[in-house]
C-alpha cells in the first residue's frame, strides 16, 4: 500500500461571462447545462463553511459503483488521465490541472469549480477525462461521480515542459516540490486528536475553487472548504513555484464542538532509520527517510534541531511556546551517498517549513512519532496547537505561509547540527554530531566550548574538533544510559555566553 464533495447555490449567470467547460477540458458530449455558471467570491465559501458548522456533520460520498469499489493500488494506478484534456491545456497560462479518480483508498468525493470574473463553473465528471487500462471496466458516463483531488502542472524545472509541482488528494492533505525535487512530507489542511488513544479524526476538502491564472503570473489561487465532525472551515491558497515553492494559506476554522486538540500547520513525514537510529535494520542504505529532524525557530528566537527516530513505541513530544516564529520537517542531508538508493532519490525530497503570520498566542509545537517496520508509511507528524480550545460556535482565523524548499526558510547564520550519529553498547551510548554552516567554517576554537546535559544517566568525554571535510566541526560525546529506561539529552555549541549553534535536542529510549 502505498502512502500517500456542496454547490453554491446561486443565481445563474449569463452563459458568456465565462468559457464552457467542455472547451477548457476539450470535451464534446458534456451536456448544455454543465455549463451554468454561479456567483462567487470568498464570502460564499465562508457562509457555507459557517452553515456547515450550524448543522449535524454528515460523512462524505464514499460509495463507488460495482467496477471501482475494491480497486487495488496497482488497479487505480491503471486509471490515467488523459493530459490532452488538461484545464486550461494550451491557453498560453503558467499552469494546467489534472483531475484525479476516485477509487482505492481514495473514496471521498469532492467536487471542482473553476472562477473566472467572479463566476464559478462546475467541472463535471466524464469518463473520457481518463484512460481505463489494461482492462479496467469504465464507469457508466451517466454517473456524476465527482473526483477525489487534482493535479497542478507548470514548467517549474525547464521553460518548455509542466512538470507536476503539487497535489491535492486523500483527506485534507496536499504536497508540493520545489525546482528539481520529488514528493516526500505532505501537509494537511487540519488535523485533530492526532496522537490521541482514542482515535484520531481526519477532516476532508470536500469542494475545491480554482481561479484562472492571469498571463504571465506564476501563482495560482485555490479555495477550499473542509469539513469533519468536529469542525468545519474554509481556505485560500496561493501557489507560487519556484526554486522554493511556497504557498500562502489563509484559513478560517468554524468549530461545532470545542475542539482542544486542534493541528495547524500540520505535517506529515517518513522516518524508517538513519545513522541516529538503525536497531533491527539489515540494509544496504544509510538511511531511509523523508525528513531527517524536526526544527523550531521559538518566540524568543532560539533554534532548535531534533533528530527523529523510529521508535519503538508511539512517541509524543510537546515543545511549549508562545507565538512560535516557525517550524517544519526538514531533510538536510543532501548527498546522494547519504542514502544510495537510484529509485526514491531521498536526498531531493523536500524540506516544509510553517511560517505563522500574525502572533499564534500560547500553545506548543508537538511532535508525534509512531513505529513502523517499512518505508511506505508516514509515521511521523508536526503540528502547532493553541493552548487554549477552539471553542463551538467561534470562527478562527490563522494565516501562515508553507515553504517547499531545500534547507528551511530559516536563513539565520548560526551553525546548524547536521548528522546524528549513534553507538556503542547497551550501557555506553557513543554520540557523533556534525556541525555546520558558513560560520562554522575555519572557525577559531579559542573560548568555543560544547556543553551538553542529560536528563538521566551521565555524559563524558565532550570533544569538539574541526571536520574539513564537512566543512564544519565534529561534536562527540559518549552517554552513560545507569539503566535509565529515558533520557532527554541537549547539545550547545557556545563562546562564553554567545550560542554559536542551535539548540540540539534528543530523546534517548532504552
Amino acid at each position: 500500500m502505498d502512502r500517500r464533495t456542496l454547490l453554491i447555490g446561486a443565481s445563474v449567470a449569463p452563459l458568456a461571462l465565462m468559457s464552457g467547460v467542455r472547451d477548457l477540458l476539450g470535451l464534446s458530449n458534456v451536456a448544455q447545462a454543465q455549463d451554468a455558471t454561479t456567483r462567487f467570491d470568498a464570502q460564499v465559501v465562508r457562509q457555507m463553511a459557517r452553515d456547515l458548522a450550524s448543522k449535524p456533520y454528515k460523512a462524505a460520498d464514499q460509495s463507488l459503483p460495482p467496477e471501482l469499489d475494491k480497486l487495488s493500488y496497482d488497479d487505480y494506478r491503471n486509471i490515467r488521465f488523459n493530459a490532452d484534456r488538461a484545464l486550461w491545456r494550451g491557453r498560453g497560462l503558467m499552469f494546467e490541472v489534472q483531475p484525479m479518480h476516485r477509487g482505492f483508498l481514495f473514496r471521498d468525493r469532492v467536487d471542482f469549480f473553476v472562477v473566472d470574473e467572479g463566476q464559478a463553473q462546475k467541472i463535471p465528471y466524464v469518463p473520457d477525462l481518463f484512460r481505463f487500462e489494461h482492462g479496467l471496466k469504465r464507469p457508466d458516463p451517466k454517473l456524476d461521480l465527482g473526483f477525489s483531488g487534482f493535479r497542478l502542472h507548470g514548467p517549474i524545472n525547464q521553460p518548455d515542459y509542466f512538470d507536476e509541482i503539487a497535489v491535492f488528494q486523500g483527506a485534507s492533505y496536499f504536497r508540493a516540490v520545489g525546482k528539481d525535487q520529488v514528493y516526500g512530507s505532505s501537509a494537511r489542511g487540519l488535523s485533530i486528536k492526532t496522537g490521541d488513544p482514542g482515535g484520531e479524526e481526519f477532516p476532508v476538502f470536500r469542494t475545491y475553487w480554482l481561479e484562472r491564472p492571469r498571463h504571465g503570473v506564476n501563482s495560482i489561487v485555490v479555495h477550499a472548504l473542509l469539513d469533519s465532525p468536529s469542525a468545519s472551515a474554509v481556505y485560500r491558497f496561493t501557489i507560487q513555484p519556484g526554486q522554493s515553492t511556497i504557498m500562502t494559506v489563509e484559513m478560517t476554522v468554524y468549530p461545532r464542538v470545542d475542539v482542544d486538540q486542534a493541528g495547524l500547520g500540520s505535517l506529515t513525514s517518513m522516518f524508517f532509520f538513519g545513522p541516529n537510529d538503525r536497531d533491527g535494520v539489515d540494509d544496504f542504505r544509510p538511511a531511509v527517510h523523508d525528513a531527517q529532524g524536526l526544527a523550531i525557530v521559538n518566540g524568543r528566537g532560539e533554534r532548535i534541531w531534533r533528530p527523529l527516530t523510529n521508535p519503538n513505541r508511539l512517541q509524543l513530544s510537546a515543545f511549549m511556546d508562545v507565538n512560535v516564529r516557525g517550524f517544519g520537517l526538514l531533510q538536510r542531508q543532501r548527498s546522494f551517498f547519504d542514502y544510495q538508493d537510484l529509485e526514491a532519490r531521498y536526498e531531493r525530497r523536500p524540506s516544509v517549513w510553517v511560517e505563522p503570520i500574525g502572533d499564534w498566542g500560547e500553545g506548543a509545537v508537538h511532535l508525534v512519532e509512531i513505529p513502523t517496520p517499512q518505508e511506505v508509511h508516514d509515521n511521523v507528524v508536526a503540528f502547532w496547537r493553541p493552548k487554549e480550545p477552539l471553542r463551538k460556535g467561534g470562527e478562527f482565523h490563522f494565516t501562515y505561509r508553507l515553504h517547499w524548499s531545500w534547507d528551511g526558510f530559516d536563513r539565520d547564520p548560526i551553525g546548524r547540527f547536521g548528522a546524528t550519529r549513534v553507538g556503542g553498547t547497551a550501557q555506553q551510548r557513543l554520540f557523533v554530531l556534525d556541525v555546520v554552516g558558513q560560520t562554522m567554517k575555519d572557525l577559531a576554537l579559542d573560548g568555543v566550548e560544547a556543553k551538553v546535559w542529560t536528563s538521566a544517566g551521565n555524559v563524558s568525554n565532550v570533544v569538539l574538533q574541526p571536520n574539513p571535510d564537512i566543512g564544519g566541526l565534529r561534536l562527540s560525546f559518549t552517554f552513560d544510559t545507569g539503566g535509565a529506561p529515558l533520557s532527554e539529552l541537549r547539545a550547545l555549541v557556545v563562546r562564553g555566553d554567545q550560542p554559536l549553534t542551535e539548540t540540539w535536542m534528543y530523546r534517548w529510549t532504552a
